[in-house]
């Protein structure tokens, strides 16, 4: 592992948007953050956990059978293979050791498609410690089987009525717990947003998944991909992957967002550098989807982990900065994306990370022969309610 970026800030973006009430804990976090990650005993522990017990280093696959037919390269980072099915174990083990470390005695979280609620309370079970997850109403119903896992694991699943009861009003009462209870409580976000210092920390976590994809990558073919796709909702997953190749200016990164029913006027969808502009929203200064009068647009998505109106502030320079595309997939392309895989592979991954299969099946002329290296952030278990009640009776036997 890693040290995480020392900074309050990406570029323009980022910084610490928060309540007074909210200041002292973000201070002590940070100061923890940064005592504990320097530690030895700490970087070992938590790699000893990521390796023994969450299953690292995860696969990377050649998906041949994709390859001949799209007439490219395409290789998956294969994070659905990951104990829980999702990147999400990465950061809940860093965050729960760290909170260990604080001495809180309970941590609370929030969840839009379950897997990181269900990482939190799996890393919770592990070291002992009491668990809270916070989930809008929408996405409660939608994901029923990750609300059940959690609660099996030992969790308390709060259902959030208000607002779109989606994962941006599952943040909202988060943190809300959280300053209730600063003394005894650890907030474990779940994705590379928020205030100060929890983009830094998450993204420091999740850089694991870039560092052993790189390596991989070389060790297989002697060179690098030509592309790095991932999937972003707040971006946790696509800036673990990130991280590795910035510094690589021959590799392109691209991030998909979710386009929903489409981009157009009167549509809607949660592709935040289509149709957004920066805003402030849970604490950091990055690109959001809000009407003229500043208030928060209604997103769409067909997967609860991408539907979110705002975007990690480190994706927010990489846009500005031109380092990485952002581009976004529709819940069409998204479901092609999922059965492409399933069936040309025989691997079913989650939603959300079928939408940066999606874009390369839409974009496989411009990457005809080129390496693109897709990074799978989940397993599709989750999901497959959600896509058998659109096939309807197209299903074999129906």
């Amino acid at each position: 592992m890693t040290t995480t970026l020392d900074t309050t800030r990406f570029g323009a973006f980022g910084g610490t948007f928060a309540p007074e009430t909210l200041m002292a804990p973000l201070f002590e976090l940070e100061r923890e953050w940064k005592r504990w990650t320097a530690d030895a005993d700490f970087r070992a522990e938590l790699a000893s956990l990521l390796q023994h017990f969450a299953g690292r280093p995860t696969a990377l696959t050649h998906a041949r059978r994709l390859s001949r037919e799209l007439g490219l390269e395409l290789w998956l980072k294969r994070e659905d293979l990951l104990h829980t099915g999702a990147h999400k174990l990465n950061n809940t083990l860093g965050q729960c050791l760290l909170a260990q470390r604080m001495g809180k005695s309970r941590v609370v979280a929030e969840t839009g498609a379950g897997q990181h609620g269900v990482a939190t309370a799996t890393a919770c079970a592990l070291l002992g410690l009491d668990c809270v997850v916070y989930m809008g109403a929408v996405d409660a119903a939608r994901q029923r089987m990750n609300l059940l896992r959690m609660e099996l694991l030992g969790a308390r699943v709060r259902v959030v009525e208000h607002g779109q009861r989606t994962l941006k009003d599952a943040i909202n009462e988060a943190m809300r717990a959280w300053v209730g209870d600063p003394t005894e409580t650890h907030y474990a976000l779940g994705s590379a947003l928020g205030p100060h210092p929890f983009p830094s920390i998450v993204a420091g976590f999740q850089q694991v998944i870039g560092e052993e994809a790189r390596k991989d990558f070389l060790a297989r073919t002697g060179r690098l991909p030509d592309a790095v796709v991932a999937c972003v909702g707040g971006g946790s997953n696509a800036i673990g992957i990130f991280r590795a190749f910035v510094p690589d200016a021959s590799v392109a990164l691209v991030g998909v967002e979710a386009g929903g029913e489409g981009v157009g006027k009167g549509q809607q969808h949660a592709a935040r550098f289509a149709g957004g502009e920066p805003g402030v929203l849970h604490g950091c200064y990055t690109y959001l989807l809000q009407d003229d009068d500043g208030q928060i647009r209604p997103t769409h998505s067909i997967s609860a982990g991408l539907d979110y109106p705002a975007v990690g502030p480190e994706h927010a320079m990489l846009h500005d900065e031109k380092r990485a595309r952002y581009s976004w997939a529709t819940d069409a392309e998204a479901l092609r994306g999922f059965e492409a895989l399933a069936k040309g592979e025989g691997i079913l991954c989650a939603l959300e990370s079928a939408h940066a299969v999606g874009w390369v099946l839409r974009e496989r002329e411009a990457l005809s022969g080129q390496h693109v290296l897709v990074n799978l952030s989940g397993r599709g278990d989750k999901d497959l309610e959600t896509i058998a009640s659109l096939r309807g009776p197209e299903r074999e036997g129906a």
